[in-house]
């Protein structure tokens, strides 16, 4: 199970072993368990699996917390190619900005759990017909549906 919860311009996201991964959404800074991957590379640390890849200067994040993928993305500024999309993979949890074409790009992902962030996180929900309650925290638990997608509207 994941905790999320926003604290100032942080989505904090706590694993069943209380380990955190913090993402500073101002300047896109993600620390793991306070160790900073903002590089291109492979980590692990506390039992959680990251791949950082570069695109066009941007970094994309592919997280193995509790068995379950997790994908942050922190721009739409690139091409939806295999490359990319064989690197995002089967995704459980897509941390997503909201874009003019964040939309098309979370369609080519099909994740199971939508969690948008930025000022216009509103404007995508309502793009894909969602009208999705705000709420402080949210806990994830793993029993998604195979055929919908959830999406959640943090504060």
């Amino acid at each position: 199970m994941l905790d999320l919860k926003y604290k100032k311009s942080d989505l904090i996201i706590t694993d069943s072993e209380k380990k955190e991964i913090i993402f500073n959404i101002e300047n896109n800074n993600i620390l793991l368990d306070w160790f900073d991957i903002s590089h291109p590379w492979e980590y692990e640390k506390s039992w959680i699996l990251v791949e950082v890849k570069k695109y066009n200067d941007d970094l994309y994040y592919n997280f193995l917390v509790d068995k379950k993928r997790l994908v942050v993305i922190t721009t739409d500024n690139f091409e939806l190619k295999e490359e990319i999309l064989s690197f995002f993979g089967d995704v459980d949890v897509l941390i997503i900005v909201w874009t003019k074409d964040a939309a098309k790009v979370f369609e080519s992902i099909e994740a199971k759990l939508v969690i948008p962030y930025g000022e216009s996180k509103d404007m995508f929900l309502h793009t894909l017909g969602q009208n999705v309650e705000e709420v402080k925290s949210y806990k994830v638990k793993w029993d998604f549906s195979l055929d919908s997608t959830e999406f959640v509207n943090l504060i």
